[in-house]
């Protein structure tokens, strides 16, 4: 008698979905955007020109604010979401991995 209990798929009501998958998991990366975090810093860069610097971090993030600051200047302390310092040696090319601050 056990073996005649065992579950049946039940029959489809009016107005029920047979996909067990939530909607709002299916359209919430459409909605909202994508679920990985904005990237902060860009060790690959270091070595490069400030301008092959800039493109790429445009790339990432094409509304922020990019400073070219010279080897030894002296800048503000602030942290200020919307701005990457690239920082110069001697020869011209970025010395220490981009960050946004």
């Amino acid at each position: 008698m056990a073996e005649n209990q065992h579950s049946q798929p039940s029959e489809k009501q009016p107005g029920e979905s047979t996909d067990p998958t939530p909607v709002l998991l299916r359209t919430y990366g459409c909605l909202l955007g994508s679920n990985t975090p904005p990237k902060m810093e860009w060790p690959e860069l270091v070595g490069l020109t400030p301008e092959e610097a800039e493109t790429k971090i445009r790339e990432d993030m094409p509304r922020v604010h990019i400073q070219v600051v010279q080897a030894n200047s002296f800048v503000t302390m602030d942290f200020n979401q919307g701005r990457v310092r690239l920082y110069l040696d001697s020869s011209g090319k970025v010395q220490r991995p981009p960050r946004i601050g």
